[in-house]
């Protein structure tokens, strides 16, 4: 833990205006001359508190991110504080990122992108989501965030408490209709972690939405140390950093990380596995696919392993049988026999479920799961991909990942021979 703690946090409320830089950028340069903050507060603004959720113009408006981040350096510079809110990133791709920027004297000291993206709110259109749940570094300790949705998934929170931050910050413009969500789920976040949480909300009207301001600190017994209204305005709390040591004194439940199960349940029946994901459905989650046979398992599946689950909410991969390895690639195939394979892939933490096939082709299996995105290597057109067909029929859609290791488990068993 770090002796040198932020002697105070707070929080600048306002009505963000949409796509309007100038006059929020104004707004914030006044609200901080008002508030006069203590040398070393950490301050933390509204989501995307410089222009908004202005769809029509992400693209124009992510190319303003650097000039922004300057500017809150230069603010934080000049009165010797921590800033923290969210901006439009770009992400190098069409879409930008949603990026939780932490700025101190010195400039901009990490960020952190937004992992869920709210589809009520259609921003999976418009912006690209995160990944990751590193700490952010300071002078006066580790700190964790989180923006606006992703409030509602404990586990970035309790990731970055894990790793040893010890205040939470949320940047957010969360609505009025849904304002008891938001209270409760800091003091939540607050509790359940046992850390200080500074989040700060927008307040006002934007388009059809009345957002709900109640910006909070609060210390991590879960006392709420300020809260505002639903009016534009400042609130601060010096942070005693003894409040954090009595509350993990007795007990630190954030400390306790045990394994949840046995990762050979993963392996499963096809008629488990249909049961299984009918329950995801019922709670909208998005299916992904894939399949191989995964002989020698290394660097270049694992990757692409993982580009599968982040097409998606949950992972089910395919994999052939012993006879099926045999008939696509001979007799010495494969290497490690179905069980050993299977396993091996179930302890890897992006795969929900594997099923043994014992056909040449995973065709009946795909038919069977209709997943939501079926996916396959860049290698192989779209045309020739099993399955695609029926998978988009069914309004899923087909995704093909190049493989970002050129490596091979035909160029393993290779070396392997060399080296005898």
């Amino acid at each position: 833990m770090n002796d040198s703690f932020f002697p105070a946090a707070a929080v600048i409320q306002f009505k963000v205006v949409q796509g309007n830089i100038e006059d929020n950028v104004s707004r914030l340069h006044g609200m901080l001359a008002k508030l006069q903050p203590e040398n070393g507060t950490m301050i933390v603004l509204p989501e995307l508190w410089a222009h908004g959720f202005d769809y029509r113009h992400t693209g124009t408006l992510a190319k303003r991110y650097d000039y922004l981040v300057g500017l809150l350096s230069e603010a934080a510079a000049r009165y010797d504080v921590y800033l923290a809110g969210s901006l439009l990133e770009p992400s190098g791709f069409a879409e930008p990122y949603n990026t939780l920027c932490v700025v101190g004297p010195d400039g901009l000291l990490g960020r952190y992108r937004k992992q869920h993206l709210f589809s009520y709110w259609r921003e999976g259109e418009f912006f690209i989501p995160g990944d990751g749940y590193e700490p952010i570094n300071t002078l006066h300790g580790l700190v964790g965030g989180v923006v606006c949705y992703d409030l509602r998934f404990p586990v970035i929170a309790r990731e970055q408490v894990f790793r040893g931050s010890e205040l939470l910050i949320v940047s957010a413009q969360w609505p009025l209709s849904r304002l008891n969500h938001w209270t409760t789920l800091l003091r939540a976040r607050a509790i359940e972690n046992q850390v200080f949480v500074v989040a700060c909300n927008s307040c006002g009207v934007s388009g059809d939405t009345e957002f709900g301001g109640h910006s909070m600190v609060i210390g991590p017994d879960g006392t709420v140390l300020v809260e505002l209204s639903e009016d534009e305005g400042f609130g601060r709390s010096p942070l005693i950093r003894d409040s954090l040591d009595k509350a993990r004194l007795n007990f630190c439940s954030v400390g306790e990380c045990r394994y949840p199960g046995d990762d050979q349940d993963k392996v499963v029946t096809l008629e488990r596995a249909l049961g299984v994901l009918a329950d995801i459905r019922k709670q909208r989650g998005k299916v992904a696919f894939t399949n191989g046979c995964f002989d020698i398992l290394h660097a270049g599946h694992v990757e692409y392993l993982e580009e599968a689950r982040k097409s998606g909410d949950f992972l089910v991969v395919g994999i052939n049988s012993d006879r099926s390895v045999r008939e696509l690639k001979g007799d010495c195939r494969p290497v490690n026999p179905e069980e050993q394979r299977a396993r091996v892939l179930a302890a890897l933490g992006c795969i929900d479920l594997v099923i043994i096939f014992d056909e040449e082709t995973p065709h009946s299996l795909i038919t069977a799961i209709l997943p939501d995105v079926l996916v396959k290597g860049a290698d192989w057109p779209e045309d020739q991909i099993v399955g695609g067909l029926e998978v988009k029929a069914n309004g899923g859609e087909v995704l093909r990942i190049p493989f970002a290791s050129q490596v091979s488990t035909t160029k393993v068993i290779d070396k392997i021979k060399q080296k005898r």
